[in-house]
């Protein structure tokens, strides 16, 4: 705990019982248990620390009420396994989250907090300490990190594109959808697409770092995606947008370079570019995976 004043020593019974009960980290709760007026700072009692605790929460199924609490007891042996390496304030979460993955047993008992009784302001910093925390969660959860939000980007994107590709939208109280929202729905494709590359390529990464523990559909995603298949696919939208994109050039050259009355053809113009973009994409994101494979294939001659 920290050496402040502000934690009870004295009442350290329940943290000395889950341990030798089998618990390998005991978390103190200070909103369970009591903060005296003044002890913590009003932005990190109502906002902070229960928006960076529900967070983790969110990302890693940890029923924690308090993540940063600085009263703690632990196995060293469970805790010295984990090779825990950031050194700021964020090591508060990184014990927490990697005992979590790891698959340790976490328990919670109630604890107090006091004003701290130095004679000097504390070293915590609120935004840039809140902000090491929240970068360090969003690291170590691809998922929300990149998926789920390219997975909302991409689709949304999609049928917003596929509903005005035919024409403009009118939609209640007048407003129409028209050219303008259609390029905003591919350029959604474009960035979904781009963020769930970017999730694949970092759970890879921490699957062969050891980083994160494997799970089953992390196991699947690891033996399904790969180089080929990204390539492939990057093809076919390669092929699709140049397709597309000859179609409208040559529907612009039948009208000898000038105005296009169908009002379709910006349309097929925009998601033609769109498919070599993803193409692009797919294709680059391809090989960069298969830059990370390269130490596991020669691990995998070393062993064999």
């Amino acid at each position: 705990g920290d050496a402040d004043d502000s934690y009870d020593f004295s009442a350290l019974d329940a943290f000395v019982e889950r341990l030798r009960g089998g618990a390998d980290l005991v978390m103190g709760n200070r909103f369970a248990g009591g903060i005296s007026d003044g002890a913590m700072p009003f932005l990190h009692r109502y906002l902070g620390n229960p928006v960076l605790s529900f967070i983790g929460r969110l990302f890693f199924k940890i029923s924690t009420g308090d993540f940063h609490c600085g009263l703690r007891g632990f196995r060293a042996d469970s805790i010295r396994k984990l090779e825990l390496q950031t050194t700021g304030m964020e090591f508060a979460s990184e014990m927490v989250v990697r005992s979590a993955l790891e698959g340790l047993k976490v328990e919670e008992v109630p604890t107090t907090l006091k004003p701290d009784g130095r004679s000097r302001p504390p070293h915590l910093r609120t935004w840039r300490d809140g902000w090491r925390h929240l970068k360090f969660l969003l690291m170590y959860n691809p998922r929300w990190l990149f998926a789920i939000p390219g997975v909302t980007l991409g689709v949304t994107g999609f049928l917003l594109a596929a509903a005005l590709f035919f024409g403009p939208l009118e939609i209640a109280g007048g407003l129409t959808l028209d050219l303008n929202a259609f390029v905003a729905g591919c350029f959604m494709m474009v960035a979904g697409v781009q963020l769930l590359t970017f999730g694949i390529l970092s759970r890879y990464y921490a699957a062969i770092t050891g980083l994160l523990p494997s799970t089953k559909n992390s196991t699947w995603l690891l033996e399904n995606v790969h180089t080929d298949r990204l390539v492939i696919n990057a093809a076919i939208c390669l092929a699709a947008g140049i397709g597309y994109f000859g179609y409208a050039m040559f529907q612009w050259s039948s009208a000898g370079f000038g105005s296009l009355v169908a009002p379709v053809i910006p349309r097929v113009v925009v998601l033609g570019l769109t498919l070599i973009t993803l193409g692009l994409q797919l294709f680059f994101s391809g090989f960069l995976l298969g830059v990370l494979k390269i130490p596991v294939e020669r691990n995998k001659v070393r062993q064999g």
